[in-house]
């Protein structure tokens, strides 16, 4: 994360509209037996991060109430979430097997791989008022694409153990989805008035600057894009026939009540 608190502009020196960022470095070899025991090695973390999450809530309540007023998050709850928010995505690109890397028990990590880059800009007060509602369209894409990703997630992981390390498109295409959730994260809990964006990669533009990490600017390939929009549809059909399955439950437990009515 960012070293200090203190409130920057919300654009890039070329006037840019300025987004969270995340850095990952570029895919490496990893260790098969981590990468087989890669969720089971995390079960610590994930509880961490359920703790972490269930306090957030309730301070981003708090976030909520105060930026209204005075237009801004206080700096104790920005650095709050902001460690929080973090500390969730390094959990979470390991889990993804982005990095081969423990994340530490910690909300400073300055020697992690995976960091991410936060500034604490004004907020709209009109847009804070409204941001349950604003973040829904953001909510979705995020939710198809996470869900997209875990259905196929153990082919990724399959391919991890036999290579030692992630194929470039499968990298990247996960890294953007990391990326995207990272975001929606920093804009629900205000810790940035930019909506979020970037799930197909970086602007031509944003993608023509010199490499920071991996994924500063991110450049995903056709592949690696390919593979984003496979994640949606996934993400789609599962959502289509969990909905289906449901109604059809729910209408033949109708029938069967109905039934049950008409033999007494």
């Amino acid at each position: 994360m960012a070293a200090g608190w203190e409130p920057r502009p919300s654009t890039d020196a070329d006037g840019a509209e300025w987004r969270p960022v995340l850095d990952v470095p570029p895919p490496g070899r990893q260790r098969r037996w981590t990468v087989f025991l890669r969720w089971l090695l995390l079960l610590p973390q994930f509880v961490v991060v359920a703790v972490l999450s269930i306090a957030a809530f309730f301070v981003t309540v708090v976030g909520w109430f105060s930026a209204l007023v005075l237009g801004r998050l206080p700096d104790p709850i920005f650095s709050f979430l902001g460690s929080v928010l973090a500390y969730q995505t390094r959990v979470t690109a390991a889990a993804a097997l982005l990095v081969d890397r423990y994340p530490p028990f910690a909300f400073d990590a300055p020697d992690y791989p995976v960091r991410i880059e936060l500034r604490a800009t004004p907020l709209n007060r009109l847009a804070v008022l409204f941001r349950l509602i604003l973040m829904i369209p953001a909510a979705i894409v995020s939710s198809l694409a996470q869900s997209g990703w875990l259905a196929i997630s153990w082919v990724f992981w399959l391919i991890g153990i036999v290579l030692g390390r992630l194929p470039e498109p499968v990298f990247g295409a996960t890294a953007a989805v990391v990326r995207y959730r990272m975001r929606l994260t920093a804009y629900t809990t205000m810790l940035t008035p930019v909506y979020p964006k970037g799930l197909l990669g970086d602007a031509p533009g944003a993608a023509a600057q010199p490499a920071y990490s991996a994924t500063r600017p991110l450049r995903l390939s056709t592949a690696a894009q390919v593979l984003v929009w496979l994640f949606l549809l996934l993400g789609l059909a599962g959502h289509l026939t969990s909905g289906t399955v449901n109604y059809d439950t729910t209408d033949d437990d109708y029938r069967a009540a109905a039934a049950t009515r008409t033999a007494n």
